[in-house]
């Protein structure tokens, strides 16, 4: 059976992390592909700026290009919806019927699940590939866990990825700020950046 991981998020913007967590997550889970999902309208930033979906889907396309394996939808950014999980993931079963999905996320997030939208359609019907940092919230996530895999019988697995100290809002920081983010973003996202003069 295919094993497909599916890796949503606002990705805004895409960076090194986020590809270097989907190639851990191919790698060390052995599936044949991983799938970025850019949100249109997360249901936890509604109250926040975002760049437009447009934008960022075109970051993401430009990230993926050489990367084998790892595909872009355009699914939720499609929707005039908020970017419900498990509307996303039942589409992907309908789509990759027969395939076993692994839903990608990182710490924070799956330490919110059990709040989401439909979390026990979630936990019940699909696995969970987790990235993590040394250190950060370990006891209390492997105390979540242990708890969801009791109640749910959720395939839970907590990937040993390449730890890369970046994030989405350190770079629009750095961005804002008139400074280099070089290193931290892929080189054509960078040049997407500066060519529409995006997080100025």
């Amino acid at each position: 059976m295919k094993k497909i991981g599916i890796f949503g998020g606002s990705f805004d913007p895409i960076h090194e992390a986020h590809i270097s967590l989907a190639q851990d997550a191919l790698r060390e889970c052995n599936l044949h592909k991983v799938i970025l999902v850019p949100a249109k309208l997360q249901p936890f930033k509604l109250d926040k700026q975002v760049t437009p979906a447009e934008d960022r889907l075109e970051m993401v396309r430009r990230a993926a290009q050489g990367e084998e394996n790892i595909d872009v939808s355009d699914y939720e950014i499609c929707r005039d919806e908020i970017s419900y999980s498990y509307l996303t993931m039942r589409e992907m079963s309908t789509k990759y019927h027969g395939c076993r999905l692994y839903f990608i996320t990182g710490t924070d997030a799956f330490l919110m699940i059990e709040k989401w939208m439909e979390a026990e359609e979630l936990l019940n019907s699909y696995s969970f590939i987790i990235g993590t940092r040394p250190g950060y919230r370990e006891d209390e996530l492997k105390e979540c866990m242990n708890r969801i895999k009791d109640k749910y019988g959720t395939e839970i697995i907590n990937i040993n990825n390449v730890q890369i100290d970046v994030s989405s809002t350190e770079i629009r920081d750095k961005l804002a700020a008139g400074k280099s983010i070089k290193g931290l973003v892929p080189v054509a996202v960078e040049n997407y950046i500066n060519e529409k003069g995006l997080y100025r």
